[in-house]
């Protein structure tokens, strides 16, 4: 949006598959460039979201730079920073959100510093909370090891060990600092001309430590500048608690050490770095590991545990003696039936976040189907009564359902059941934006109760609202809410981070952009952005998914077992055997799109390659491109399991 060709300000926002963060943070980007010349870059690395689509409707004065693929951090803020025309160079990552006066007051500073060659800002999280990456001193290899092994989160405050985030500088105070972050890195045009631009060496993290210490070398400062604050849905573009992230973050230390210390140093950083890549990814696959089987171990042992209870009593009630059952039963039988129902379990979504009772019913039951199918096709000699059955599954799954509520009152988040953790919702924001929020609301499958309105306007005096702004805390106490959602239309980027500085970190925060179907926040100081929005698309949905999966395997594991028979009506049978194992292992999918046109995943969501479509559910299937488009856009939309199994089983032989 260039006011004149004397440009004070480019502000350079790589983004890569976040459309609705990029969306809300160019929405508050345009309500912060009315009183200073700013041009604004968007470099998009082939996202296949819509993001280039929507940015290009609704927001046309940005500069937008299309690459053809994922080219990296660097390079992309590279490619802006050549043709940018701006005194100032602003390096802004797409998920966050500036106050209508951080642009004045940052630049306002720089003039009035001749020595600052970068600067940062005070950085909050989706809670509110400070983000300690605002202000941070260099990788030293004692920095980083205080760090990587938790010694600086003991002694917060120290000189000595907490050098990674300079802890002991008030966050309230302007410091003069080593390394700016890369979600809001603010530089001097004529310094990066003079020391150069991002170094491509770096694809992802560690660039902007190496900038930052590059202007410190040319003799300039770099200041941390807490006079305005930002929100930054932390780690939205990546995963940061993946092990890919801890060695894609660490390999860049090593880089950097390489780079900027002596020969000696690089090499002992180097090892010691590496010896903390393996290190976390060890603790990271463990920790995970054990999250993963600690419930279905638990849920395995309760049964085992009700079945080797009941076993006497039962076989005192029915033959008034015990030892009638053989050790087959306990040590044969037993086990293969919980692996049945912890198996069907899983597959009915019985151990995904929050815990939801209906799909552990759900799960069991289908599972005890499987038991009782199970115990038809055993031999004579191995089914034991059909009601020790009956009465172990139903003992075990009180058992279970017990365990889970009990374990929901320890207030491990973990642990959390969705039905006993109603969301208590507050929308801040006029009539109309509220309405419009409610109607996404009521639209998602979210447990919610929408307590009220607070007016924007502190000012009215509408029966509609509980109260306004100047009222939100004591609202938010009087209502015991837990979740408010900000209208960015109607309440400005600053009041909206003053309140949630103002407000409890235990309450949850979303901002709904203008004419958008999303509603953004972030629930923790490590998780990323997440986001509300109407689930257009059917298959999309994590239920979907996983129904899609379920069918999959066990359709497979059916039609492998009656591979002696099917394999006599095939003609390409090594094709066929291989597409029902690499359906089996999800490489593959029974039924994806049609793959006969071009796909485009802007208007339906990726999922698996199938071996048949819903062309193939008709019997004349000479269809023309835009009727093939049409139907892909049918499946994804209106997807149903049934349809998945009625493709499948009427094109048994053409897999």
């Amino acid at each position: 949006m260039d006011k004149s060709e004397n440009i004070n300000l480019s502000v350079i926002i790589v983004n890569y598959n976040v459309k609705y963060f990029i969306q809300q943070c160019l929405h508050s980007v345009e309500k912060a460039i009315n009183n200073i010349n700013t041009e604004v870059f968007v470099v998009d690395n082939n996202s296949v979201d819509g993001s280039c689509q929507m940015i290009e409707q609704k927001y046309p004065w940005v500069k937008l730079i299309k690459n053809k693929k994922n080219i990296g951090f660097s390079k992309a803020n590279n490619q802006a920073i050549k043709i940018s025309k701006g005194k100032y160079i602003l390096l802004l990552n797409p998920d966050t959100i500036v106050e209508e006066d951080t642009f004045n007051k940052v630049c306002k500073f720089m003039d009035s510093h001749p020595d600052a060659g970068g600067l940062g800002v005070k950085m909050i999280d989706g809670k509110g909370k400070f983000l300690p990456e605002s202000k941070r001193g260099l990788p030293t290899p004692a920095a980083a090891f205080y760090k990587i092994f938790g010694i600086s989160k003991i002694f917060p405050k120290s000189k000595t060990f907490n050098k990674y985030h300079l802890g002991y500088l008030d966050k309230e105070q302007i410091h003069k600092i080593d390394v700016l972050s890369g979600a809001f890195m603010l530089m001097r045009k004529s310094v990066l001309d003079k020391i150069g631009y991002l170094d491509e060496t770096f694809f992802m993290y560690g660039e902007d430590i190496d900038l930052s210490y590059r202007i410190i070398k040319a003799g300039y400062a770099n200041y941390y500048f807490p006079q305005t604050t930002i929100i930054h849905y932390k780690g939205e573009s990546t995963k940061k608690g993946s092990i890919n992230y801890v060695m894609i973050f660490y390999k860049a230390m090593i880089i950097f050490a390489n780079k900027h210390f002596s020969q000696k140093n690089a090499k002992f950083f180097s090892f010691f770095i590496n010896i903390a890549i393996y290190f976390r990814a060890i603790l990271s696959i463990l920790s995970r590991f054990l999250k993963n089987i600690f419930l279905p171990i638990i849920d395995a042992g309760l049964i085992f545990s009700t079945f080797l209870i009941i076993k006497p009593f039962w076989e005192h009630y029915k033959f008034h003696e015990q030892g009638i059952y053989p050790e087959q039963f306990l040590k044969l039988i037993v086990p293969a039936y919980i692996i049945i129902w912890i198996t069907s379990m899983f597959f009915s979504g019985a151990y995904e976040k929050p815990v939801k009772i209906t799909q552990i019913v759900k799960g069991f039951f289908i599972g005890s189907i499987g038991v009782l199918l199970f115990y038809s096709l055993l031999s004579e000699s191995l089914r034991f009564s059909r009601a020790l059955i009956f009465i172990g599954a139903t003992i075990s799954i009180l058992l279970i359902i017990l365990l889970r509520i009990i374990l929901h009152f320890t207030k491990i988040k973990s642990f959390k059941l969705k039905q006993l953790t109603k969301k208590n919702i507050l929308i801040v924001g006029s009539k109309s934006e509220s309405e419009r929020i409610k109607n996404i609301i009521n639209n998602m499958q979210i447990l919610a109760k929408i307590t009220g309105v607070v007016s924007s306007n502190n000012k009215t005096n509408d029966n509609y609202y509980l109260g306004n702004l100047s009222q939100l805390k004591e609202i938010a106490r009087i209502y015991k809410v837990n979740e408010i959602i900000y209208c960015a239309k109607d309440i400005s980027s600053q009041q909206i981070i003053n309140s949630m500085l103002l407000l409890s970190s235990e309450i949850d925060y979303k901002i709904a952009s203008p004419d958008s179907l999303a509603i953004i926040g972030s629930n923790s100081l490590n998780s990323q952005g997440t986001l509300y929005t109407i689930n257009i698309n059917s298959i999309s949905k994590e239920s979907s998914k996983r129904n899609k999966r379920f069918i999959d395997f066990v359709m497979s594991i059916i039609l492998i077992l009656l591979l002696p028979v099917l394999i006599i009506f095939k003609k390409n049978r090594l094709t066929f055997i291989k597409n029902l194992f690499l359906v089996l292992i999800g490489s593959l999918s029974f039924v994806g799109y049609c793959k006969k046109v071009d796909i485009n995943y802007d208007k339906i969501p990726k999922i698996k390659d199938g071996i048949l479509s819903l062309v193939d559910l008709h019997k004349n299937n000479n269809f023309s491109p835009d009727e093939i488009k049409q139907l892909n856009l049918i499946y994804a939309k209106d997807y149903k399991v049934i349809t998945d199994i009625k493709i499948i089983l009427k094109n048994i032989l053409n897999l």
